[in-house]
């Protein structure tokens, strides 16, 4: 007889696909993923699902696509609640987050991965720009963070990992204020990290390369060409590969894994 431990999911029959899993190892853990309506933060929420998670599916300027997402979740046979808020917005995130615990009961798993991004050379880059990618990509994680870290400390578990980019280690042309916010988090990593050890709650980043989001398709071909070339595997990243390295730090299997800043880029930074 199948049991839940035993479930299969779903075999990947091409490259992209969610892998086939008989480890719901995430059964009865509680996830609350920021801009989780699309791209890595969907493939993500999806993952969790499949191992057995229940998901709060954050998203901001796309219902629809949260709810397309929340049926796939529903899928796997899990909760999930889709929930609406601007994390860069401190009262709208508590509010969301009170939400999200009161429906649940607790967050034990928190991805921040909501991020945006206002490209322009330093020396034509508007205050506007700056402020909002800093408000969304930094400010937004301490938001999110600072809502459920206490509800973790008391209970003496959670797992948070913090997405943040190749950008923030080498930089980037024309994305100074991205930088600047994705190279803030690995230093609010580590320091979260070292305040959190004792009540067993783990940190971690993890630092995509070029993964194949809707970014990345609007890269030019003659840039987009450039980057292949310097990337040492000769491909993009996938977003389910992104989530399966989340999905690992989200697990029982992480548990002496903390403070660390984890690169997933195909060698191209090293």
């Amino acid at each position: 007889m199948t049991t839940t431990a035993t479930r299969i999911i779903k075999f990947a029959s091409r490259p992209g696909e969610l892998i086939a899993t008989r480890d719901r190892d995430l059964s009865g853990r509680v996830a609350l993923i920021s801009g989780a309506s699309h791209g890595i933060g969907r493939c993500v929420a999806l993952h969790l699902a499949q191992h057995g998670a229940s998901v709060a599916v954050n998203y901001f300027n796309s219902p629809d696509e949260a709810e397309t997402v929340s049926e796939a979740i529903r899928s796997f046979g899990v909760e999930v609640l889709p929930v609406c808020a601007d994390i860069g917005d401190q009262q709208a995130t508590t509010q969301m987050a009170n939400e999200v615990i009161e429906e649940f009961g607790r967050v034990d798993i928190l991805i921040n991965n909501a991020g945006v991004n206002h490209d322009s050379y330093f020396h034509q880059m508007s205050h506007e720009a700056w402020d909002d990618v800093l408000r969304i990509n930094l400010t937004g994680v301490f938001n999110l963070t600072r809502a459920v870290i206490n509800p973790m400390r008391q209970r003496g578990y959670g797992r948070i990992i913090n997405i943040t980019s190749i950008v923030g280690q080498t930089g980037y042309a024309g994305q100074t204020n991205y930088a600047a916010a994705k190279s803030a988090l690995f230093g609010m990593t580590k320091s979260l990290a070292l305040e959190n050890a004792d009540r067993h709650i783990t940190v971690n980043a993890v630092a995509p390369g070029f993964i194949e989001t809707r970014m990345t398709r609007t890269i030019p071909d003659n840039i987009r060409e450039d980057i292949l070339s310097r990337i040492p595997l000769g491909r993009l990243g996938r977003p389910e590969e992104v989530a399966q390295l989340v999905g690992f730090l989200a697990g029982e299997r992480a548990q002496y894994i903390t403070g660390q800043i984890i690169n997933i880029n195909g060698g191209l930074y090293m």
